[in-house]
């Protein structure tokens, strides 16, 4: 499971030697206040997210988006999180592109948390969408297997204009990569003509 997928930790702040709880109920309203100014809502309940112009469909394939929201307000990342059938997940991320940005140091907190919950890398590549093509970082781990089904982690990272595009899905291998891949291929197709178009 993911980071995108981890409950929302309880804040405390301490003040003039005296600790503040913040109730776990304050929480998600305050990332949903962000969040409303992160993303409108666009044609067919799909979600614009303002700043990159990039549109979180309502659904893509067998994907249904559950939520859109932000990861760090400092960096100003936001994601869409999306779940399919049988336990299939995807998550976008959007953050600016800032100087230096190298596809594997962008993910590498990703594969330190994927190695220390017992994942094995089990391959990396670049593969290209669109026309002219869009070089797109991605890398595999193995989480777990049962019976003919490999579960697997797949990071994906790509720089799309002014914007990073990260993808992370979360399938079992062989029944639903060929969807898994196609919602990818989708994603950034997407992200080429919509990210700085506007």
């Amino acid at each position: 499971m993911t980071m995108f997928r981890a409950s929302l930790s309880v804040f405390a702040a301490v003040l003039g030697g005296a600790m503040f709880v913040l109730p776990a109920f304050v929480l998600p309203a305050m990332a949903q206040n962000k969040a409303d100014d992160d993303f409108m809502t666009a044609k067919d309940n799909a979600k614009l997210h303002v700043a990159s112009g990039y549109i979180c469909q309502a659904h893509e394939g067998r994907f249904e988006r559950d939520a859109v929201g932000n990861v760090d307000l400092a960096l100003g990342t936001d994601f869409c999180a999306y779940s399919g059938l049988d336990g299939a997940y995807a998550t976008i991320t959007l953050s600016p592109l800032r100087s230096g940005y190298n596809p594997k140091t962008s993910l590498t907190p990703q594969f330190e948390e994927q190695q220390a919950t017992g994942g094995r890398m089990i391959g990396q590549k670049t593969v290209s969408f669109g026309e002219p093509p869009l070089s797109v970082y991605t890398r595999q781990y193995e989480t777990s297997k049962l019976e003919n089904l490999v579960y697997t982690v797949e990071f994906t990272s790509a720089a799309v204009r002014n914007w990073v595009v990260e993808v992370t899905l979360e399938y079992a291998d062989p029944r639903d990569t060929p969807e898994s891949k196609d919602f990818l291929k989708k994603v950034y197709l997407q992200a080429m003509t919509q990210i700085g178009g506007k």
